[in-house]
């Protein structure tokens, strides 16, 4: 009898090595950053627009870190997986914002010393930069995310002298409200019209669309 023939540690294993490896899906983020920013703006307007005593702004904390802030981190980490450059570059700088707004309030309302708010003043005058920047880039998004960029800008803008020149913070109070009105819209028509799967609410065409991405 011949002797029997020895099988290789992998004979006898099927391999597919040309099957492809299906790339996870990753839902829509949007909706959950434009509600955190939603609610992180109403509460925060809601003190400038005298609709809130000014008192207890401390309360105002849990809901700037958690919502403001840490559902927009999130929503940026999701648009990093996603490959989405402007959402992931604009929900995490927003969230960063959101929590040094939330330790500022800290920091004011639960120390003695006397705080001098200039710091945070130069730190939103950094925030309008970008803020800016990013509202050149979504003219090629939706009119939408350009109307509510825009309302954030204005808001910040009317903040700096607020703090610099202790103008009245009443106008940055109508910007953030605005802004919370546009991004609960916002989130609304992304949410259901993905759900749907077809235009349920409108966002608006681009008001750019580059030559490179025509077809």
């Amino acid at each position: 009898m011949p002797p029997k023939k020895e099988q290789a540690p992998n004979e006898g294993i099927k391999t597919d090595s040309a099957q492809p490896t299906k790339t996870p899906v990753i839902a829509e983020p949007g909706p959950l950053g434009l509600i955190g920013l939603a609610i992180a703006a109403l509460v925060l307007a809601s003190t400038d627009l005298k609709m809130a005593s000014s008192i207890a702004r401390s309360l105002m904390i849990p809901w700037v870190l958690f919502f403001g802030a840490t559902a927009q981190l999130i929503a940026g980490l999701m648009e990093f997986r996603r490959d989405n450059v402007f959402g992931a570059t604009v929900f995490s700088v927003y969230a960063m914002t959101m929590y040094s707004i939330a330790l500022t309030l800290v920091v004011i309302h639960f120390t003695n010393a006397q705080i001098d708010v200039t710091h945070y003043a130069y730190g939103l005058i950094g925030i309008l930069v970008f803020s800016i920047i990013v509202t050149a880039a979504s003219v090629m998004t939706n009119k939408t995310f350009f109307a509510i960029l825009l309302m954030v800008d204005l808001a910040v803008a009317s903040l700096i002298p607020h703090y610099l020149l202790e103008i009245s913070s009443l106008p940055a109070g109508v910007f953030l409200l605005l802004t919370s009105v546009l991004s609960f819209y916002g989130a609304a028509a992304i949410l259901l019209n993905t759900m749907v799967g077809k235009q349920i609410l409108p966002l608006g065409k681009a008001l750019w669309t580059p030559e490179r991405n025509r077809k």
